[in-house]
């Protein structure tokens, strides 16, 4: 170091110089650096860790959110959306009976006067069909009977005549004609009488020939009365009954015409009138609904107990964002306002990953923390767990699948209040005395869980039976002895294919058929980026040990490590992208990858910008 400082004063004294100082400072560290680093171990700069034996707890750790066990969840039943008009204050104690929250209901008060008047004209409208059907219901009575009398008169008429006056024209016909023929007897006989009584000059001429006009008149009214019966009986008569059969048989269809039409006048009006009274009632109905709905925009309590704003039990944790309920914010309709706690009892809940949802069980105990009651621990037991994910976490994130858990606590606090946060660890196992590892010391090779263990400068595979873990430590059930000292940085390139599954894979293509190892096809498919990262560090001997040389941690295909950061900034991103409004989240989604690439950058560059606060 006296050399840098040496020429480290001289710089100062001679700012001229000041380019050459640098390149010899900087060639000066860099010899050093490679003399050092040849002359130390091979395994000095290699993560290890001491196999331990102790207690060991195997339990999950989440964030969650304290609730109310029982509690009666306020909701909005107004239909549509509608703005909070007067809100109560979160935090205090209401009775049975208290107002909680009035809703906007000038359009509903709009609403009740325009169907108020629709009911009026509805009801005119029923009140017409109904007298409408009164009075087509006496007309059809009306038609109806006069029909049947003339249908009656009808039959009747053709009675009278084949009965009564067709008889009685017959008989007098023929009366005529015998009268006639008696008078034509008598003309004839007293004109015999005149020519006897002209001959012997006893009358004149002149009486003679009225006597010959009398006979012939007595014969032209026998013939007349005899052509009168004829016609009766051809003519007059056939015609005469051929019309009152028609006019019988014409009133009995106008009798059926009329029965048929005051039915369907009847049906008409009463199908108009229970139109006009389903109408009547849909409106009725429509206002008695209206005036309910008016009813609902006044919300009171229905039961005593500590007001908690929905919003305000949401947003405490499980990544929701939600607006602050307050006065002249729209809700709509089911959307849950209140929470009103009705017991003293709680419950934290939390959502379990689905990395961790097979060790977890009902029953389970737990010890819960909550941030705003620091030294306190309750505890608890698992109570629920759902039995879907969660779908508006999977909606922020689709990669992340959790189901929500309650656990219902034992003790219970009357500082605790609900959407505190909180800290669950669900104990899933409690060894006293246990051996364990860090989980990254563990690789899979061949199907089978495997351990590096340092022997010097070489490391050497040693497959294990592990037990249970807690996302830190792993349990050893057999294979390793406290105090052995393993890799914790194993060669993950030998994890990257297994042995079991180096089994030919067909490869059919357009061209041709090959056979292939699996690993040969795996290899095949990787970038030229992947294939660069994935390098040899250290040389497989022939018992079975890997050499470990200074060149690093190997990678393998696909799983490449990311700097802690990195796992920072991604972890940023995505909180700021999960508070962001449905709007913006819509709008998020509808970018390209590229889009999206350069927004992330501008966030992380505003980020640092702010101090890592924002």
């Amino acid at each position: 170091m006296s050399e840098i400082d040496t020429i480290t004063r001289n710089l100062k004294n001679r700012p001229f110089v000041w380019i050459v100082g640098l390149i010899v400072i900087i060639g000066i560290a860099a010899a050093r650096s490679t003399l050092f680093q040849a002359d130390e171990d091979t395994t000095s700069n290699h993560p290890t860790f001491a196999v331990k034996r102790g207690p060991l707890r195997i339990s999950v750790i989440e964030s969650g959110t304290i609730k109310a066990r029982e509690q009666v969840i306020i909701k909005s039943e107004v239909e549509g959306k509608t703005s909070i008009l007067s809100l109560v204050e979160e935090g205090i104690r209401v009775k049975k009976g208290d107002l909680l929250l009035e809703l906007d209901s000038s359009k509903l008060l709009d609403q009740k006067i325009d169907q108020q008047i629709r009911v009026k004209n509805v009801e005119a409208a029923f009140v017409g069909a109904r007298e409408n059907l009164a009075v087509v219901e006496n007309q059809a009575q009306s038609e109806i009977a006069k029909a049947e009398l003339a249908y009656d008169f009808a039959r009747q008429d053709l009675k009278k005549y084949l009965e009564g006056e067709y008889p009685n024209e017959l008989k007098e016909a023929e009366s005529r004609i015998t009268i006639a023929r008696e008078e034509v007897t008598r003309a004839r006989e007293k004109l015999e009488w005149s020519r006897k009584l002209f001959n012997q000059k006893y009358i004149s001429q002149t009486e003679l020939h009225a006597d010959e006009l009398a006979e012939k008149k007595k014969i032209l009214e026998l013939e007349l009365a005899q052509n009168n019966l004829e016609l009766l009986e051809n003519f007059t008569y056939q015609r005469k009954l051929a019309q009152l059969e028609s006019d019988v048989k014409q009133a009995k269809m106008a009798l059926e015409r009329t029965i048929r039409k005051a039915k369907a006048n009847v049906v008409q009006a009463k199908a108009d009138l229970e139109a006009k009274k389903a109408e009547f009632a849909r409106q009725k109905d429509k206002l008695k609904k209206i005036e309910v709905q008016i009813e609902k925009t006044k919300i009171h309590a229905p039961a005593g107990g500590l007001v908690i704003y929905a919003t305000s039990a949401k947003r405490g944790g499980r990544h929701r964002t939600v607006e602050p309920l307050q006065e002249g914010q729209e809700v709509r309709e089911r959307q849950e306002l209140i929470y009103l706690p009705t017991t003293s009892s709680a419950k934290a809940e939390v959502a379990i990953h689905e990395a961790s949802l097979s060790k977890v069980r009902i029953g389970l105990p737990a010890k819960i923390t909550v941030d705003a009651l620091p030294g306190e621990i309750f505890t608890g037991r698992v109570a629920k767990i759902a039995p879907l994910p969660d779908a508006h976490a999977a909606w922020l994130n689709p990669d992340l699948k959790v189901y929500d858990t309650d656990i219902y606590l034992d003790n219970s606090n009357s500082a605790l209040r609900t959407g505190m946060s909180c800290k669950a660890e669900i104990i899933i196992e409690q060894y006293q005395d246990a051996t364990y590892v860090p989980v990254q010391t563990v690789l899979r090779v061949g199907g089978e869980p495997t351990v590096y263990v340092v022997y010097g400068k070489t490391l050497e595979p040693r497959k294990v039976e592990i037990g249970l873990d807690n996302n830190r430590m792993v349990r050893i059930i057999r294979g390793l002895e406290p105090g052995e000292v393993v890799s914790l940085t194993p060669p993950l390139a030998a994890a990257a294919v297994e042995p079991a599954t180096e089994e030919i894979v067909t490869e059919i293509s357009p061209r041709k058929m090959s056979a292939k190892p699996a690993s040969e096809l795996i290899g095949e498919g990787l970038s030229k980026r992947e294939k660069s990262e994935v390098r040899p560090t250290g040389a497989i001997t022939p018992s079975g040990r890997v050499k470990v040389q200074e060149s690093g941690v190997p990678r393998s295909p696909g799983q490449r490590d990311l700097s802690p950061e990195k796992q920072k900034e991604r972890e940023k991103i995505r909180q700021i992208l999960q508070s962001m409004s449905p709007e913006e989240r819509e709008a998020y989604r509808n970018m390209s990858k590229e889009e999206r690439r350069e927004m992330r950058k501008q966030i992380l560059r505003r980020h640092q910008e702010m101090g890592g606060d924002g």
